[in-house]
């Protein structure tokens, strides 16, 4: 991944709606949702759901297939581990498979040392 397009793909999941959408997403991965069910679950009106639909898709977060009448969105989990990878490529002095378990704060497998980074910024 290049760091433009880390950039875009930040900036649009900097929206809490984007946000709220794509892990809506990604919680019904992978068969998707259409737009309609989208909006009503997260109470969003058509333009306004549309609108957020559209930069998602242009960041390259969602696929979106239409499907008679209507359009089916899912999110690229590809594109988040893509992410992720460029964020953990240089992990660990360049060694990224120490950092297996990022989600546990075990960074480079001290996780004290993780938490009281933490607590320095």
């Amino acid at each position: 991944m290049e760091q433009d397009q880390a950039v875009k793909v930040f900036q649009s999941l900097a929206s809490g709606l984007r946000l709220d959408i794509y892990r809506l997403l990604v919680k019904h991965a992978p068969q998707g949702l259409v737009a309609g069910d989208i909006g009503t679950t997260l109470e969003l009106p058509p333009t306004n759901l549309s609108f957020h639909l559209k930069a998602l898709s242009q960041a390259g977060l969602l696929t979106v297939v239409q499907e008679g009448r209507y359009q089916r969105y899912r999110a690229r989990m590809t594109l988040v581990q893509e992410l992720i990878g460029y964020l953990t490529d240089e992990c660990c002095a360049g060694h990224p498979e120490q950092c297996a378990d990022l989600r546990a704060g075990s960074a480079c497998g001290n996780r004290e040392s993780a938490s009281s980074d933490a607590e320095k910024i």
